[in-house]
């Protein structure tokens, strides 16, 4: 029988805000498990150019994630590579985290496991993160100053985005595949009010195009006429919807009915010792410094609920 390995946290996920919750948590001299399914870094990997976080005024996300990584395990920190499937409650101040590599017991955990964007699913989508595809308007905005770019969607953050590309880019084209917006009235307003804001109702992307370097345009669908058109773009923001990445925990019943996991302010769950950091959290704005934040208050939070349990 396999021993298993026991520490005082394990954290599930290794991106900006489980990186940073290690950094506080092994500081302070407690025993660390970060545990990924990926390459640590999550997201910022997938980033070309981080121009928001301070300290840099522009470095590539993999480069940045390197930087976390080194300092998320200075202290003595593991790493390892392995799926969560479920984490078990043993008793008031042990939990078993389940893998697919093996198991951990810890008297506290922190779920760090970020959220994915809904993709389209058509062709182009892939090749061209990054090249001109993007989730996120604060993130990749400023690369399209002047430029004409989509987003595709409708909702609330469909239109919030629209309406933050429009005091940056020269025209934004908001495409979406019913004839009315799903956002709040009061962004509708907002948006109809922009001239620099166009609408293409029911309207579907088919693919996303361009040469080895970019994207130059979409292939659109009518979905009523089945008319085929093609306009350009230099940026296409997708705004269809974030998915939690809360199913290993949803015996737990910590999540709320979308899948996020609400928190108090110091990152605890409704479970004593199990907290939720970064993207994975309810929580209006995600991004690298939100994530870090959370990290560094989960850090201290599980030192001070592990220093208790000791006492």
């Amino acid at each position: 029988m396999t021993e298993i390995k026991q520490y005082d946290v394990v954290i599930i996920g290794a991106g900006p805000g489980g990186m940073t919750a290690a950094t506080y948590a092994s500081r302070a001299e407690l025993s660390v498990a970060m545990i990924d399914q990926g390459i640590y870094g999550g997201q910022m990997n997938n980033t070309a150019e981080v121009e928001n976080y301070p300290g840099f005024d522009s470095i590539m996300g993999p480069d940045l994630a390197e930087k976390m990584y080194a300092s998320s395990t200075q202290f003595g920190a593991e790493y390892t590579f392995g799926r969560v499937t479920g984490i078990e409650l043993l008793d008031h101040n042990r939990k078993l985290v389940r893998t697919d590599m093996g198991d951990l017991e810890a008297k506290a955990v922190i779920i760090a496991t970020g959220s994915e964007h809904t993709h389209l699913g058509v062709p182009g989508e892939e090749a061209y993160q990054g090249k001109g595809v993007s989730y996120c308007a604060v993130c990749d905005g400023a690369f399209f100053k002047g430029e004409d770019v989509a987003v595709i969607g409708g909702g609330d953050s469909a239109v919030e985005e629209g309406l933050y590309l429009a005091n940056l880019a020269r025209s934004v084209t908001i495409i979406h595949r019913h004839d009315q917006l799903k956002a709040q009235p009061i962004l509708q307003e907002r948006a109809k009010k922009n001239d620099k804001i166009k609408f293409l109702w029911h309207t579907e992307v088919q693919a996303i195009e361009g040469d080895e370097q970019e994207v130059q345009s979409l292939s659109l669908i009518n979905n009523q006429t089945q008319a085929l058109s093609t306009m350009s773009f230099a940026g296409v923001f997708i705004y269809i919807g974030l998915k939690p990445n809360t199913q290993a925990f949803l015996n737990l019943d910590i999540v709320d009915q979308h899948g996020w996991i609400p928190t108090d302010e110091q990152m605890a769950t409704k479970i004593p010792g199990i907290y939720a950091i970064g993207d994975v959290r309810q929580k209006t704005l995600r991004q690298i410094t939100t994530a870090v934040g959370d990290g560094g208050i989960a850090g201290q939070a599980v030192y001070e609920y592990v220093s208790q349990l000791n006492d």
